[in-house]
């Protein structure tokens, strides 16, 4: 079938749109407008209850949460994750699901403070700089940033591998930690993620990455430079 993929640019949808390319899967998009808050509508919280985007309509109905669609497409279409079955699959999963849950989930706080702790400027600061801090008590950012670098060192990797779905899954919040929040991004340099600028600069090569900049408006370096998305159709924020 050709699968649906209801989207905004630069949004967690991107990572999707990368691997429906990488894997050449067909799919059409679905514009979500956030500049009119449709990710709110009545008619976008049948597909995904939670109001969040991505949502990929599919043969079993619509799937939203990022690593659930990268999971299930992988193991639909048995490429760019190890099989269920293989040696490497527990270190995978491991590894998709903190990206999920600790990078992923702290960068909307970065992003949205006011959601977690409510109107108060002080309180919105205190909580990005726990979030920006490199801490020894517990996971921040950059921590967990230094374990993904960590992670990727000790894989053995040929310099021209086909990625995996967790590849394209960091290299978007890499793009998003260099944007995001306007002025509130000094925190975090690339340069000091040695093996995970590598694995953007590797990702800026492929087809799939191409499509998605002439897709989103991402300009030529989307994940080592970036810049704001300039994209055809609707808006990032």
């Amino acid at each position: 079938m050709t699968y649906v993929l209801h989207y905004a640019p630069d949004n967690a949808s991107l990572i999707i749109r990368l691997a429906l390319e990488e894997m050449g899967l067909p799919y059409r998009t679905v514009l979500v407008d956030r500049s009119r808050a449709a990710q709110h509508s009545a008619a976008f919280r049948t597909l995904n209850p939670a109001g969040l985007i991505p949502v990929l309509e599919t043969p079993e109905g619509p799937l939203f949460e990022t690593a659930a669609i990268l999971l299930w497409l992988a193991d639909r279409h048995g490429a760019m994750a190890p099989a269920p079955q293989a040696a490497g699959r527990g270190d995978f999963l491991k590894w998709l699901f903190f990206t999920s849950n600790t990078v992923h989930a702290q960068l909307r706080m970065l992003f949205y403070p006011a959601k977690y702790v409510g109107d108060d400027p002080a309180a919105q600061r205190q909580l990005i700089r726990t979030l920006t801090q490199r801490s020894t008590g517990h996971m921040t950012l950059p921590d967990a940033l230094g374990l993904l670098d960590a992670r990727l060192r000790a894989r053995d990797d040929t310099p021209d591998s086909t990625p995996d779905v967790l590849d394209y899954y960091i290299a978007a919040l890499l793009r998003w930690c260099s944007l995001y929040p306007l002025g509130g991004t000094a925190w975090f340099d690339l340069n000091e993620y040695p093996v995970l600028l590598g694995l953007a600069q590797q990702l800026e090569r492929r087809p799939a990455v191409r499509a998605a900049q002439a897709a989103e408006g991402l300009g030529p370096t989307p994940f080592t430079a970036p810049t704001y998305a300039n994209p055809p159709e609707g808006s990032a924020t």
